[in-house]
C-alpha cells in the first residue's frame, strides 16, 4: 500500500476508535463531562500559558463539573501526538481557521480552542445547552500572558456558520442559531480537500516554471549536441537528470516536513506563507532592479562541481548533476516549496503529507519533461533561449505576483 494509503487507513481506524469512545446524549447521566468521554488536551510544552490554564482552570472547573484529571498530551515533544491531533480533528471536520495553538477535546462533542474563558465551558457543558449541539468548537487563542487580552471568541458547529462574539456574550446566543442537532457526517478522516489538492499540485507546477531549473537543463542538452550524442541517448541523459532533481526535492521536502511538525500547527505555516510573500516581492522587484539589492538566483557553490560531473557525460555523472542542481537551485525555487511544506504541516498527517509532496514534486518536473522532449530539435531549443532572454523579466514580474497571491491563498486555508 502506497504511504498515502497507510496514512489515510492510519486515520480511519484512529477516528472510528475515538467515535466509538463519545457519547450518546440519551443515554447520559446527569451533563457531567465524564459522561462525554475522556478529556484530553493537546498543548505546545513551549507555550508558557498553556499549562498555567489547564492546571489552574480548566482542570478545576472541569473537576467540579464531574469530569477527571485531563490528559496532557505535547505534541511538540511526541510527533504522534501532533498526528493524532490532526486525525482527531480531521474526523470531527473542524475548519482549519477553528484550530488553535491548544486543543482540549471533550469527549468528542465539545472542542476547546485555545484559553476558552471558564463561564463559556460552564455554560456549554450545561445539561440545557447539551441538547443544542452534536459537536461544538469554541476557540479563544489569546493569552494575557503575552500581552495580547482577549476580547472576544469565535464558536462553531456543523449546520451553523463561525461566528465571533464579546466576552461576555453568552454562547446560548449561538446555540439559538443552530437549524438541528443531528449529528454531522464528519469528513473523510485524512482527506484532503479539493482546496488544498489544487493548492499543491499548482504551486508544484508553478515552482517548475523557473529560469534556474531550465537554464541547467538546456546547458546540459547542449554540452550533449557538442558531443554529438544521438536523440536516444540524450533523452536517457535527459531523464535520468530529472529523476535525480525530482528524488533531490522529494529528500529536501520530507525532511522540511518533518521538522515543520515539530512546530505549532499554523503558526508554521504562516511563517510559511510569509516567506512566500517575501521572496515573491523580491521577485517583483527583480523584474525591475535586478541586482539590486537582494536577488533570487541558484547557489554558485556548487557551479564548479557540477561542470565538472557534466564534462563526463555519463549516466551515473548525470545523475550527480541532477543532485547538485535539485540542492543548488532551492534558494532560487523554495519559496514556494516551503509555503507548501507549512500548509501541509498545518493541514495533514506525516504520511498524508508525503503523498501530497510526491503530486507537487511530479508537478514540480513535469515542465523539465516537456522541455525534454523538445529538446532534441535545436531549432526549437535556440528559439526558447531567445524567447527566454525576451521575456524574463515579464516571468520574474509574473511569478512573484502569484507567489503573493498563492501565499493569501495558504494563509485563508490556514
Amino acid at each position: 500500500m502506497a504511504p498515502g494509503g497507510r496514512g489515510q487507513v492510519g486515520v480511519l481506524v484512529l477516528a472510528i476508535l475515538l467515535t466509538a469512545t463519545g457519547w450518546d446524549p440519551g443515554h447520559a447521566g446527569e451533563g457531567t463531562p465524564r459522561a462525554a468521554g475522556r478529556v484530553v488536551a493537546y498543548y505546545n510544552g513551549s507555550c508558557h500559558g498553556c499549562l498555567p490554564y489547564l492546571d489552574r482552570e480548566l482542570a478545576p472547573l472541569l473537576r467540579s463539573l464531574g469530569a477527571g484529571e485531563i490528559d496532557r498530551r505535547d505534541y511538540i515533544r511526541q510527533r504522534a501526538y501532533r498526528q493524532e491531533l490532526v486525525a482527531r480533528s480531521a474526523a470531527l471536520g473542524i475548519p482549519p481557521q477553528m484550530q488553535g495553538h491548544m486543543t482540549v477535546f471533550v469527549g468528542d462533542r465539545v472542542v476547546l480552542q485555545g484559553h476558552v474563558p471558564a463561564a463559556i465551558v460552564r455554560d456549554l457543558l450545561a445539561p440545557a445547552a447539551r441538547d443544542r449541539y452534536r459537536l461544538i468548537v469554541v476557540l479563544q487563542d489569546r493569552m494575557a500572558s503575552h500581552g495580547e487580552a482577549p476580547t472576544h471568541y469565535t464558536v462553531w458547529a456543523p449546520g451553523g456558520a463561525v461566528a465571533a462574539y464579546p466576552l461576555d456574550e453568552p454562547i446560548g446566543t449561538y446555540l439559538a442559531t443552530l437549524p438541528s442537532t443531528t449529528r454531522p457526517v464528519a469528513a473523510a478522516p485524512g482527506a484532503a480537500p479539493a482546496a488544498l489538492v489544487a493548492t499543491v499540485l499548482g504551486a508544484g507546477l508553478l515552482d517548475g516554471i523557473n529560469p534556474c531549473a531550465f537554464a541547467v537543463m538546456l546547458l546540459f542538452v547542449g554540452f550533449l549536441f557538442t558531443l554529438q550524442r544521438g536523440r536516444g541517448d540524450l533523452l536517457a541523459h535527459g531523464f535520468t537528470y530529472v529523476a535525480a532533481v525530482y528524488l533531490t526535492y522529494l529528500a529536501i521536502g520530507l525532511g522540511l516536513l518533518k521538522v515543520f511538525q515539530l512546530g505549532p500547527p499554523h503558526l508554521v505555516a504562516r511563517i510559511g506563507a510569509g516567506l512566500m510573500i517575501a521572496l515573491g516581492l523580491i521577485n517583483i522587484k527583480d523584474a525591475f532592479w535586478y541586482g539590486v539589492g537582494p536577488s533570487l538566483t541558484s547557489l554558485s557553490v556548487g557551479a564548479a562541481a557540477r561542470d565538472r560531473w557534466m564534462r563526463r557525460a555519463t549516466l551515473p555523472a548525470t545523475a550527480v548533476v541532477g543532485v547538485l542542481v535539485g540542492l543548488c537551485e532551492f534558494p532560487c525555487t523554495g519559496g514556494i516549496y516551503v509555503g507548501i511544506l507549512g500548509l501541509l504541516a498545518a493541514r495533514t498527517t506525516f504520511w498524508t503529507g508525503l503523498g501530497h509532496l510526491v503530486l507537487y514534486n511530479l508537478m514540480f518536473v513535469l515542465p523539465l519533461v516537456a522541455l525534454l522532449l523538445v529538446v532534441g530539435n535545436r531549432r526549437v531549443v535556440g528559439q526558447y533561449m531567445r524567447w527566454m532572454g525576451t521575456h524574463r523579466r515579464r516571468l520574474r514580474l509574473a511569478q512573484g505576483l502569484v507567489m503573493v497571491t498563492l501565499a493569501a491563498v495558504i494563509l485563508r486555508l490556514v
